[in-house]
């Protein structure tokens, strides 16, 4: 066996610089295919919204994208982008037509997935309760008692706080319902006794007059009475 050591394969030069991009002469056919373009933009926006030639990048050999002026509302900043090929000697043709962004172009803001959105609000959240304990810790060691809870003097005052409170709300119910009762300066509660009074008078002359029919009653049945017995009893012989 020989005893000389095994060769590794060669591998790619790390230290070798990659091989700068390609750049490429603006095809003059497609640089002059300008109304082409255009008719590809009206297809897909309002004539208004197209403006005048503002440059040109030459994407391959016979690849070019035209670019023109967007007069879009709420689009500062954007363009449009026209794309055309052609092979040789044929006539150009159009790959594909979009609106793209400038370099002071407004954009949104970079998407954030939910699943990270959703642990920095959980984050917040553990954070806050945190600092919230914290605070009801520190509120305890405040206290004037040893051990940090309320004196029997404390929860009186407290319970009386409550129903002074408590007071205070009737006091403000009844007020307002004693307001509720008057209205343009007319007491109605008092509109309301005075008609209740009324109607307790005219009953009471109601009843009156009922016992005066059924009195005068009595007085026609007694006098029909006397008739009768005088018609019954035989008159004396002289």
């Amino acid at each position: 066996m020989s005893d000389a050591p095994e060769l590794e394969p060669a591998g790619p030069d790390e230290t070798a610089e990659q091989a700068p991009a390609p750049s490429w002469a603006p095809d003059e056919v497609l640089l002059g295919s300008v109304a082409l373009a255009q008719r590809a933009l009206l297809e897909v926006t309002a004539p208004e919204t197209v403006g005048s030639v503002i440059g040109h990048v030459a994407e391959g050999e016979h690849v070019l994208s035209l670019h023109f002026a967007a007069d879009l509302t709420g689009y500062p900043g954007w363009h449009w982008s026209v794309t055309l090929a052609r092979v040789e000697d044929g006539e150009p043709t159009v790959l594909e037509t979009e609106l793209l962004p400038g370099e002071r172009a407004l954009l949104a803001p970079e998407w954030v997935p939910w699943s990270e959105r959703l642990a920095e609000y959980r984050a917040a959240q553990a954070a806050a309760a945190a600092a919230a304990t914290g605070d009801e810790v520190d509120g305890d060691g405040d206290g004037s008692g040893d051990d940090g809870d309320a004196g029997p003097d404390d929860a009186d005052a407290t319970d009386d706080g409550y129903d002074d409170a408590d007071d205070d709300a009737d006091d403000a119910d009844d007020a307002a319902a004693d307001d509720d009762d008057v209205f343009d300066g007319i007491d109605i509660d008092a509109l309301a006794d005075d008609a209740d009074a009324d109607d307790a008078d005219a009953d009471d002359a109601a009843v009156d007059d009922d016992a005066a029919d059924d009195d005068a009653a009595d007085d026609d049945a007694a006098d029909e009475a006397v008739v009768d017995d005088e018609a019954e009893t035989p008159g004396s012989v002289d």
